[in-house]
C-alpha cells in the first residue's frame, strides 16, 4: 500500500485531517520488505479468510473490507499508519470551503481497461450515496460528485465535513468501473475494480480467484495472483496454515496462537472492540433496568484472561487502549437505571463462529448471565446466515466483534453507524435522543482535539443507556507462512495483501 504524502496535502492533513488516532501499532510487512514490485512473474498466494462473502461480494456492505483486504478495490484516499488520510486514487485535494472538495486524481486505469476519469469517479460516489442501506462511511452526510475540469473532481456535502478524505479511505466507498453497475440492484467487482489484484471468479463463499492486475498504477504486484479460500472454521484455518495449503491465514484462533510454529505468528493492536449488543426495541432489553442488570452480571475480565488468554484486555468502553487518545478523555457514564433482578426472564442471546472466540465468549457470557437470574438461550451460526436477522432485532442481546475505525478512520463515525436512530448497523436498535444530540455535536466538532472529547462525550451517553456492554479489546493473530514476505498487518483490518506481497 502507499503512503507518500504529497506536497499539496501534507500541510492540511497535519492541520485539519490528523482526526483519526495514533494506534500502538503501525502497518507492518511480514518480511520488513518496502513493497516495491520487481516485475518478476512469481508465485501465487493461497490466502485462507475468515469471513464469507455475506452480500455477493458487494462493496457497499461487510464484503467490502474482503475486496480491500485482498488488493481488489481502492478509494479516492487510504489511511496511513497513523490512521491520517492518504493518497490512492486521488493524488491530492483541498478544501475550498466548508462543504467543497477538489481532489486531483492521478492517471489510472480500470481492470477493464477503461481510464479511471471525474466522471467515472463522480458516478461510482454517487452510486455508493444510492445504495440501501447507505454505507456506513455516508452515516451522517449527503454528498455530490461531479467533474471539475481536468484530472479533477468536486465533491460537495450538506453540511461541513472536516473528516471527508477520511471518510472516502472507506472500503465501501470503493471506485469502480462503469460496468460494475449495469446489472440493476447489483454491483459487480469482477474485473471492474483498480487495485493491484483484479478479481476473475466468485465460488459463492467458498473461494475466489485473483490475478495479477498488470496495469495497476502503483507498479506490478510481486505475485501472480491470489487464491483465497473462504474457511470460517478457525482451527481448520490454522490447521491449513499449519500444513502449508496457504499461505496466510487470518484470525488466528487465540486457543489455536500456541499451536502454531512462532515464527508464523503475527499479533496485531487493533481497534476491535468486542461487545454485548443489548436490544433496545423489543422484548426484556426494551427495559433500561433489566439491561443495567444485565451489564452488572458481566465479568469481562473473565473474558479477557479465560476466553482470550490474554490476547486482549478488559472492555473499557466502545474504544479501546489501541485508540491511544481515548483514555485520557473517557467521561463515566450518567443517567444510568436503576439495577433489578431479572427473576427468570428468559433471552435469547446469539453470535457467529467466524470468529471461533465468540461462541466462546457467548457461553461465558450465557452462565454469568444465567448466575444473575437470567434464562438464556443460546444460537450460534455463520455470520452470513445471522446477519440480517440481528439488525432486524430477532435476538434480545448478540455478541459481535467490531473494528470502531474501519469503516472511515474517523472515531465518530462507527457511532453514527451503530448507536444513533438512522444507524445502518444498529445492532442495539438503540433510538435515543440524547445519544443522536451528542453524536451530531461530535460530528460537527472540526478541531481535532474538540473531535475526539465530543466523541468520548457520545461514548459516555451511549453507555449510560445500557445499550452496549464492551466486553474485550482485542489483538488479533495472523498466521504467515515462513516464505511469505510483505504481508500488510493493518491496524484497521483493511488490508492484507498488497503489491508487494509474495512467497
Amino acid at each position: 500500500m502507499h503512503t507518500r504524502i504529497g506536497p499539496i496535502q501534507r500541510p492540511r492533513l497535519l492541520l485539519a485531517l490528523a482526526l483519526a488516532p495514533l494506534l500502538t501499532g503501525c502497518f507492518a510487512s511480514a518480511g520488513g520488505e518496502s513493497g516495491e514490485a520487481t516485475g518478476e512473474s512469481g508465485s501465487r498466494l493461497r490466502v485462507a479468510l475468515a469471513f464469507p462473502p455475506a452480500e455477493n461480494l458487494s462493496p457497499y456492505g461487510a464484503d467490502a473490507t474482503i475486496l480491500s483486504r485482498l488488493g481488489v478495490t481502492e478509494g479516492l484516499t487510504s489511511l496511513d499508519a497513523n490512521g491520517s488520510a492518504a493518497p490512492a486514487l486521488a493524488r491530492s485535494w483541498q478544501r475550498e470551503g466548508d462543504r467543497s472538495w477538489l481532489f486531483t486524481l492521478r492517471e489510472a486505469t480500470f481492470q477493464d481497461g477503461t481510464e479511471v476519469t471525474p466522471a467515472r469517479v463522480a458516478a461510482a460516489l454517487t452510486h455508493a450515496t444510492e445504495a440501501k442501506p447507505a454505507p456506513a462511511a455516508l452515516s451522517g452526510v449527503t454528498l455530490t460528485a461531479e467533474p471539475a475540469g481536468g484530472d479533477r473532481i468536486r465533491i460537495r456535502t450538506n453540511s461541513s465535513d472536516s473528516v471527508l478524505p477520511l471518510r472516502l479511505a472507506g472500503p465501501a466507498l470503493a471506485v469502480l468501473s462503469p460496468k460494475a453497475y449495469e446489472e440493476k440492484g447489483r454491483v459487480d467487482p469482477v474485473g471492474t475494480a483498480t487495485g493491484p489484484f483484479e478479481l476473475t471468479k466468485a465460488t459463492g463463499s467458498t473461494a475466489a480467484t485473483l490475478d495479477r492486475f498488470d496495469d495497476y498504477w502503483g507498479g506490478l504486484a510481486q505475485a501472480a495472483g491470489i487464491d483465497a479460500r473462504f474457511i470460517a472454521d478457525g482451527t481448520a484455518r490454522a490447521n491449513a496454515l499449519r500444513t502449508g495449503q496457504v499461505d496466510l491465514a487470518e484470525a488466528i484462533p487465540v486457543a489455536q496462537a500456541a499451536t502454531l510454529d512462532p515464527a508464523t505468528r503475527r499479533e496485531t493492536a487493533t481497534t476491535r472492540t468486542t461487545s454485548l449488543q443489548l436490544n433496545t426495541r423489543t422484548g426484556p432489553f426494551k427495559d433500561p433496568k433489566v439491561r443495567a442488570a444485565a451489564r452488572e452480571a458481566v465479568d469481562t475480565s473473565a473474558l479477557a484472561k479465560g476466553v482470550y488468554e490474554d490476547h486482549a484486555d478488559a472492555g473499557t468502553g466502545i474504544y479501546g487502549p489501541a485508540v491511544t487518545w481515548a483514555a485520557s478523555k473517557r467521561e463515566q457514564p450518567a443517567g444510568r437505571a436503576r439495577v433489578v433482578k431479572p427473576a427468570g426472564t428468559t433471552i435469547t442471546l446469539a453470535t457467529y463462529d467466524n470468529r471461533p472466540e465468540l461462541p466462546e465468549a457467548a457461553q461465558v457470557l450465557k452462565q454469568q448471565l444465567e448466575q444473575a437470574g437470567f434464562k438464556v438461550e443460546l444460537e450460534i451460526r455463520e455470520y452470513s446466515r445471522i446477519e440480517s436477522d440481528a439488525l432486524a432485532g430477532k435476538f434480545d442481546a448478540f455478541v459481535v466483534a467490531r473494528n470502531t475505525l474501519v469503516d472511515t478512520g474517523d472515531p465518530v463515525a462507527v457511532l453514527a453507524s451503530d448507536y444513533t436512530c438512522d444507524g445502518g448497523y444498529n445492532l442495539a436498535l438503540l433510538c435515543d435522543k440524547d445519544v443522536d444530540r451528542a453524536v451530531a455535536k461530535a460530528e460537527g466538532a472540526a478541531d481535532t482535539s474538540a473531535r475526539q472529547s465530543a466523541a468520548m462525550a457520545a461514548e459516555a451517553e451511549i453507555l449510560g443507556t445500557d445499550a452496549v456492554v464492551p466486553l474485550v479489546h482485542q489483538r488479533v493473530v495472523t498466521g504467515v507462512g515462513t516464505s511469505v514476505k510483505g504481508v500488510l498487518l493493518d491496524p484497521y483490518e483493511r488490508t492484507l495483501v498488497g503489491p508487494g506481497t509474495r512467497r
